[in-house]
């Protein structure tokens, strides 16, 4: 008997079905409440522990608006290791910080699965095999583990966009796990989707090392631009409608790597606390383009923990 054979089926075929048709998938009670509670007390240990001596002080930015700093070497090292990534709006005009650190920080990452023990241990998970095989996955592989907290009031916005331009395979295959831990709502900036959106949207372009990195990151145009992985079709007159997916504590969130979500400002006085990583087809090709890089280790195979 293969090994996967041995992994507990996860999703039913109709949540398969929905996820293909939709680019998404919401899963309530995916984590217990005592793993919650767990991975917030962590979290809140790393923001309180973490030192400013020597921070470079780098923001989060998805890197759309021209901003440099994504491509400073405290984000392009990243990948295995624990950093911490300021909120824009948590600065005064002269650059100091207005609030504590722990309540100005955007993001820890991008290599929580990699280091630390707690964010290992919910990772690399028969449930997690389990729904990659389930979605086709041969050789699901782990890269880019990272908490979000988008803080109370300053919470940035995250415009539009696909995920498989930041994490390029040929061809495309990333999938987000998005795991809620903490109550997500309009109001502090839960997702939203553009449901069937994978499948009208090819990935036109990705996020790649300029000269290696030495110039920082750059969106590159890609030549031919790649369909989604499923059957695409002509997008629908109601098909630049999103849909918000405000979910609970708990709550696994699926995200096709090409369809079309985005997430508001948190202007609520709440936090919006969630760990999410990424996952890439193994077998297909991930160049040296792309920002984040892989240790000689090479990316987690999530089929080593079968």
């Amino acid at each position: 008997m293969s090994p996967a054979a041995t992994i507990p089926q996860v999703l039913s075929p109709e949540q398969v079905q929905f996820f293909h048709e939709n680019g998404y998938l919401l899963l309530e009670n995916a984590l217990s409440p005592e793993t919650v509670a767990g991975l917030k007390d962590r979290t809140n240990n790393l923001l309180e522990d973490f030192s400013l001596e020597g921070h470079p002080m780098t923001k989060f930015s998805t890197g759309e608006k021209g901003n440099k700093h994504i491509g400073d070497d405290y984000f392009l090292t990243s990948g295995d290791k624990v950093r911490f990534f300021f909120e824009e709006d948590a600065f005064d005009t002269e650059g100091n910080l207005t609030r504590p650190k722990e309540k100005s920080i955007n993001k820890i990452g991008h290599g929580l699965h990699e280091v630390d023990l707690a964010f290992r241990e919910m990772t690399l998970t028969p449930q997690n095999l389990s729904i990659a095989l389930s979605l086709g996955f041969k050789d699901p592989r782990v890269l880019q583990s990272m908490i979000i907290c988008k803080q109370p009031e300053i919470g940035g916005e995250v415009g539009p966009h696909q995920d498989s331009p930041f994490l390029f395979t040929n061809p495309p295959s990333a999938m987000g796990f998005w795991y809620a831990l903490e109550d997500c709502t309009v109001t502090n900036g839960c997702l939203s989707f553009i449901p069937g959106s994978h499948k009208y949207s090819p990935i036109t372009k990705r996020l790649v090392r300029l000269n290696g990195g030495q110039d920082g990151t750059g969106f590159e145009d890609i030549p031919e631009a790649w369909p989604a992985n499923f059957e695409s079709k002509e997008k629908p007159e109601e098909g630049d409608r999103y849909e918000m997916a405000e979910v609970k504590a708990g709550t696994l969130v699926l995200i096709h790597g090409s369809v079309l979500h985005k997430s508001e400002r948190n202007t609520s006085p709440k936090s919006r606390w969630i760990y999410t990583f990424h996952m890439i087809e193994g077998e297909y090709e991930y160049d040296a383009k792309n920002w984040l890089q892989p240790t000689e280790a090479g990316f987690s195979k999530l089929k080593d923990i079968a």
